[in-house]
């Protein structure tokens, strides 16, 4: 095993970042911002170890390239070069490029992916750090679950004029109905097993969409215990960020097709999930639901990770099937909606990286003071493209779980687009105890079935075995 090219840094100076879906869309520039905002607020001494997940070594090869890429043209930004003590190949040999494949969709890749990570075994793809050979990394600082699978066919045209008309262009391309999605399909059962696992015609079936965008995320948070976990309170806990829509809401998940293998809305569904689990993972209620999930016989009586919500406002990607003509008149309706006034329509990658970075990097005390565990927050700015990490509106839970009279709301301290009145639904309403009490409620309920299906598919997979030969081994 190789070693570590940050080696000689103190560990307060190490920070691992892992990034999952990076090698295009917001994922990439998720990357590319962490590389910015890093050279620009941490100390001219730290290193960030950043580990993008890619689905093959190809892409992995790639996405790295681009990065390398982005980072010799930051390296000599004006405001670095005038940060005191600052120099630009110094800030080139700080930054350290790794990866790890990952198909979401294909469980035994996230365990093998996880068992990488725990192990010491990620690598350059590219050869150029440490040779390509294998490194070992101490833990994870933040684990960023970015990738995801929209499963749309396309858009109702007629829809689409019914809501333009009826509530305007900014409310329709921010909470757009006129989406066309079809029931997720269900994978196949040899893409779910590994070879030593005969797939069964028995097997039970798990969709693509769910998987994709929460479940294959959840088993891999789980596997990451031990590099997550810390074992004293005095140390920085470790930050999970999940990645949610702006639009999932409570309608668009049921609870007797929780993977929404006969639902219309898969990807809604899927990130309602993501909001409810996040929002509440360090509630009473929710860790009696949750406890085996933060339970590893590795890390015993450990300091758990924190979770994290965030969401990328509005942003042009592929994961909205469009043809040429058609992706340039919606590329032109977001610019036009945000100069209409709408904070959440910030179009490009990079600015849709605002909230998730903001989170990964800001000092804890800050997101202990923002009570930023308890916030869905989006990434937004304003005509001039200046962004900025938003409170966001979740039905059933309001902006901060708390409940707010129209008064209260009207005389928000925050100014300009981060008021939380700006860019507000038109058919929202006030929170009530009835329906924070319902959100918990239904909170439970995901991390129940979560815990379920984790459950069977460690037994689908014989993992459940294995893992009970260790810990007599133990």
């Amino acid at each position: 095993m190789a070693s570590a090219p940050w080696e000689g840094a103190a560990s307060h100076e190490q920070y691992f970042i892992l990034l999952t879906g990076a090698n295009s869309g917001v994922g990439l520039g998720i990357g590319q911002r962490l590389i910015d905002e890093f050279l620009a607020t941490r100390s001219v001494s730290s290193h960030l170890i950043l580990i993008p997940t890619t689905r093959s070594t190809t892409k992995s090869s790639e996405t790295i390239h681009v990065l390398r890429a982005h980072l010799t043209k930051a390296v000599g930004s004006r405001n670095l070069r005038a940060r005191p003590g600052y120099n630009a190949q110094s800030a080139i040999n700080r930054i350290h490029l790794f990866s790890v494949e990952l198909d979401l969709c294909k469980l035994p890749s996230v365990y093998e992916a996880a068992e990488r990570l725990d192990r010491g075994d990620i690598r350059d793809p590219t050869g150029i750090t440490a040779g390509g050979q294998p490194v070992a990394i101490p833990r994870l600082d933040a684990v960023l679950l970015n990738a995801g699978y929209g499963g749309w066919s396309g858009l109702s045209w007629l829809e689409f004029a019914r809501q333009f008309f009826s509530v305007g262009m900014v409310q329709a391309t921010t909470f757009p109905s006129f989406k066309v999605a079809i029931p997720s399909k269900a994978l196949p059962p040899q893409e779910i097993s590994t070879s030593e696992v005969q797939a069964k015609e028995d097997q039970p079936q798990l969709a693509e969409v769910f998987c994709a965008n929460v479940f294959g995320h959840y088993i891999l948070a789980h596997e990451l215990l031990p590099l997550l976990s810390r074992s004293s309170p005095d140390e920085t806990p470790a930050r999970v960020v999940w990645t949610s829509s702006i639009d999932a809401e409570e309608r668009h998940l049921d609870f007797d097709d929780f993977e929404a293998l006969r639902s219309h809305g898969p990807y809604e569904s899927s990130k309602r999930i993501t909001d409810l689990i996040s929002l509440t993972a360090d509630l009473p209620r929710a860790q009696k639901a949750s406890a085996s999930f933060f339970t590893n016989p590795e890390v015993p009586k450990a300091i758990r990770p924190k979770f994290y919500l965030s969401h990328p406002g509005i942003v042009c990607t592929c994961l909205f099937p469009l043809n040429a003509v058609l992706f340039v008149g919606y590329y032109m309706a977001m610019y036009i909606s945000r100069w209409l006034g709408s904070p959440w329509h910030v179009v490009n990658s990079y600015l849709g990286a605002c909230a998730t970075v903001w989170l990964a990097l800001a000092d804890q005390a800050t997101l202990d003071a923002e009570n930023a565990q308890h916030v869905k927050w989006g990434s937004s700015c304003d005509r001039l493209g200046r962004s900025a990490a938003k409170k966001t509106e979740v039905e059933g839970w309001g902006w901060e779980g708390k409940i707010e009279d129209a008064e209260a709301l009207k005389q928000d301290d925050d100014a300009g687009i981060l008021r939380k009145l700006k860019g507000r639904k038109w058919d929202a309403v006030e929170l009530t105890d009835g329906k924070r009490k319902k959100f918990e409620d239904e909170a439970v309920g995901c991390w129940q079935e979560l815990e379920r299906l984790r459950v069977l598919w460690e037994s689908v997979l014989g993992r459940d075995q294995s893992k009970a030969a260790g810990n007599r081994k133990a």
